[in-house]
């Protein structure tokens, strides 16, 4: 398997060690490195560029406004093609160290407009309400995803063929059932050094497929701990020259796809006898089903078409169905919540590649805003 990453993957041939003799260089006192990372044109794809700061932001409005290039991120035309970058969110940079800085960002239009892929100005109105605000909604993510090598195929699987079927592989340990294990462990520390909220990881169903979990994170900082996670993950495959995909359903047939379920609870549902609060919510979300299968994929479901086909540990994407420690189901209530009558629910719709900012704006608006 190397000798065929080394072969196609110009990133994976390249000596990483001759790096350290520059990073080993003192980094001037008055120096620091922003790298600005923001949602590209597709909803999904993440962009990054440096700039250098000469003091240590302690907050974003400690940065500077920035621009870039909309016309080559499909975010505008070339005739007008600046987009401003806002500052909303700073992480420790865990590539560069010292006191650089990973910094998240939403994207504004040449009129100061939200970007059509700024999801996360919707989610912020929301999370600022005082309803919302009272009720202190936590999230927890599962961000499945899988390992392909440069030509598209998963790693470690067969050139021609396919690998042994399901069954082996889901938080397997050994050669003949772990790939990549190198890539989650430095993922799951370099989160730990940004100071992002990473909570467990483990090997999926479906060979050379993965998942962690971000969280409990609140309100608007779930979807900011969860998109700089994923670009802390593309960053570091980069480093090994491995694509990792979102996709929801990466290979077709009886693989199982990938999610990014949202474990969700307010005050009230976590408080005693909650779990009434928890079945009201099932009930709003039951009515507005067809809304959320929308806001739960960046093409408004046409991506879980392929993954919620009711087979696989999925629901099927045209029923809403609820039930207690049930993983076919589209709400699953872990049957601890059940049983001590509260806790969190499970959404278990989100696709793999979805916008947090729409899936938790989608829930606290649904489940506490009544709208």
């Amino acid at each position: 398997m190397s000798r065929k990453i080394l072969r196609s993957s110009p990133n994976a041939a390249l000596d990483k060690t001759l790096l350290n003799r520059y990073l080993d260089l003192p980094q001037p006192d008055d120096k620091i490195l922003a790298e600005y990372i923001w949602i590209d044109g597709t909803g999904e794809g993440l962009r990054s560029k440096t700039r250098t700061l000469n003091n240590i932001p302690n907050k974003p409005a400690d940065l500077p406004i920035w621009t870039y290039d909309g016309s080559s991120t499909y975010q505008a035309h070339g005739e007008n093609s600046e987009v401003f970058l806002h500052p909303v969110a700073i992480y420790k940079d865990p590539f560069r160290c010292n006191n650089n800085v990973l910094v998240l960002c939403e994207t504004y239009d040449f009129n100061h407009i939200p970007c059509a892929t700024n999801k996360r100005f919707k989610c912020r109105e929301a999370m600022d309400s005082p309803a919302v605000k009272k009720e202190e909604p936590w999230f927890g993510i599962e961000q499945e995803y899988t390992f392909l090598d440069v030509d598209g195929r998963p790693l470690g699987w067969p050139e021609n063929g396919f690998p042994g079927p399901q069954g082996p592989y889901y938080c397997g340990v050994g050669a003949d059932k772990v790939i990549a294990r190198e890539i989650v462990e430095a993922h799951y520390r370099a989160c730990l050094y940004a100071g992002v909220p990473i909570c467990g990881t483990n090997a999926e169903v479906m060979p050379s497929q993965w998942e962690y979990q971000i969280g409990p994170s609140v309100g608007i900082n779930a979807g900011d701990d969860l998109w700089i996670s994923r670009f802390i993950l593309h960053r570091i495959a980069e480093e090994f020259g491995v694509v990792v995909t979102l996709d929801p359903k990466p290979i077709s047939g009886t693989w199982n796809g990938s999610g990014a379920h949202c474990n969700f609870s307010t005050k009230t549902m976590r408080a005693p006898n909650g779990i009434e609060e928890i079945d009201q919510a099932i009930d709003r979300m039951k009515n507005r089903h067809v809304e959320h299968i929308r806001a739960y994929d960046p093409r408004e479901g046409k991506d879980n078409e392929r993954r919620l086909t009711g087979i696989c540990e999925t629901s099927s994407i045209h029923d809403f169905s609820a039930g207690v420690a049930n993983r076919t189901t589209s709400i699953r209530i872990p049957r601890s919540c059940a049983e001590q009558k509260c806790g969190y629910l499970e959404d278990r719709r989100p696709s793999s590649n979805c916008d947090p900012y729409s899936v938790t704006n989608a829930l606290v608006r649904t489940c506490i805003l009544n709208q």
